[in-house]
């Protein structure tokens, strides 16, 4: 396929090494599990479950009636017992149900549907929803919402995104590599609820062993595979359609808006496992790395697994450890605890030394114009950080902050170690709560 590529970006060193070769381990459930009640983009769940309830490996034990909800499900067979606030990786705490696993590995009666090919649309929608499928490259967002555009939206192309251009982050490659054929059938069963048949999965070149695998896996399917020139942040949905397709998706729309809907190849795979083998969301492949770990892996840990389990169970040097890190080093969400637990967006958890982390002085903007050219939505970061240091908020609509995908090239980018990116949610931020 041609490759149209995306305007800026940057080329952060890949760090990829460290795991990419190495097979997903399958790591026992630890005693206890904190299972966060917010695990989507969208309104906090409801518990469904009490203080003193036994509950089973995949039973729902939260949910919401709200539009923007998916429901969350025990990842093992135990006890309940307590539901409170708990550190939570993404903002302070939230209210949690902490599950004591009987290490019985006692599963709830599963419903499924294993000739999907003979049900219509709504009702893989609708088991979608009822297994918990939210996107799982990060965002988040809840999957049978994501599924289900509005019908006057002409979609002709369905793109799964295999790009994982985050530095450090292996767990879509070990996917690709391991798994293809879940992937593969994730993606027909897409193409039905969508009504598409064309199909592209965008892969970067630095993944030739995931390339060659599902270029095997999607013999005799139709389904395309497009080889990407290497570029961070090509797994923005954006980027990814002005590289594979060459479409350009006009500010505040969605991709929608120009015929497609992508998809993280991981959440293909958990579309597979929740309507064949009716299979939930109860479990994430995450990459523990850094220089802070004695033995970096590709792990598959249940949902609500405390990080420093998985730390423990890969080796830290604790000493040497500048900053945990949930995701990669560009997007991801420094910790303050090490006991917030594993969520349904968790890529990869990362031990980061000073060598890496690589603490830096800042200095004076020189208007360089640098961060500009990195920036692949085209903004003006610095005039963010300029408007931002002077409180002058409303002013930022005019440049067009909320278009911003806080990628973190401009503030990687800027010879001046200004904190560009942070800015940018401080602004977002400010702007949310003026239209309350």
């Amino acid at each position: 396929m041609k490759f149209f590529g995306f305007r800026g970006g940057v080329h952060p060193p890949e760090n990829k090494i460290q795991t990419e070769n190495m097979a997903v381990e399958e790591v026992k459930a630890p005693k206890m599990l904190y299972v966060a009640l917010l695990q989507h983009i969208g309104a906090p769940l409801d518990p469904i479950v009490a203080v003193g309830d036994r509950v089973l490996k995949g039973q729902k034990i939260a949910d919401s009636q709200a539009f923007m909800s998916s429901p969350i499900h025990s990842p093992v067979s135990g006890t309940v017992k307590r539901i409170e606030d708990h550190v939570f990786p993404l903002m302070g705490r939230i209210k949690t149900v902490i599950i004591e696993n009987d290490e019985q590995e006692t599963w709830a009666e599963l419903s499924k549907i294993e000739k999907w090919e003979n049900v219509d649309r709504r009702t893989l929608l609708t088991m979608i929803r009822e297994k918990g499928i939210v996107g799982i490259g990060g965002a988040s967002f809840p999957t049978h919402i994501k599924l289900d555009p509005p019908a006057d939206a002409k979609i002709d192309t369905l793109l799964l995104n295999g790009a994982e251009c985050e530095p450090y982050l292996n767990s879509d490659n070990r996917l690709m590599i391991e798994n293809p054929e879940k992937i593969v059938n994730g993606i027909k069963i897409i193409k039905k609820i969508l009504g598409v048949n064309r199909a592209i999965v965008g892969i970067e070149e630095n993944k030739p062993e995931a390339i060659a695998s599902m270029r095997k896996a999607v013999e005799g399917t139709g389904i395309e595979i497009a080889p990407l020139k290497t570029k961070y942040p090509q797994g923005g949905e954006k980027q990814l359609i002005k590289a594979v397709l060459d479409r350009q998706v006009p500010s505040g729309k969605l991709p929608s808006a120009v015929g497609v809907v992508v998809q993280n190849t991981g959440t293909a795979a958990a579309i597979y496992d929740g309507i064949v083998n009716g299979i939930p969301l109860i479990e994430k492949v995450v990459t523990v790395s850094g220089k802070g770990i004695i033995n970096p892996k590709n792990i598959k840990i249940a949902i609500g697994t405390p990080f420093s389990y998985l730390l423990d169970y890969c080796g830290v040097n604790r000493e040497v450890v500048d900053k945990l890190v949930m995701g990669g080093p560009m997007m991801g969400m420094a910790q303050f605890s090490e006991e917030a637990p594993v969520i349904k967006g968790t890529s990869g958890l990362l031990a980061l030394t000073k060598e890496e982390t690589n603490p830096y002085k800042t200095r004076a903007c020189i208007g360089c114009g640098k961060c500009v050219e990195a920036c692949p939505m085209g903004l003006e970061p610095l005039m963010f950080a300029r408007l931002a240091a002077f409180e002058q908020w409303e002013q930022l609509k005019e440049y067009s902050l909320m278009d911003c995908i806080e990628c973190g090239s401009c503030a990687y980018i800027c010879p001046a170690n200004r904190p560009l990116t942070e800015a940018i949610k401080i602004g977002k931020s400010k702007l949310r709560a003026m239209k309350k």
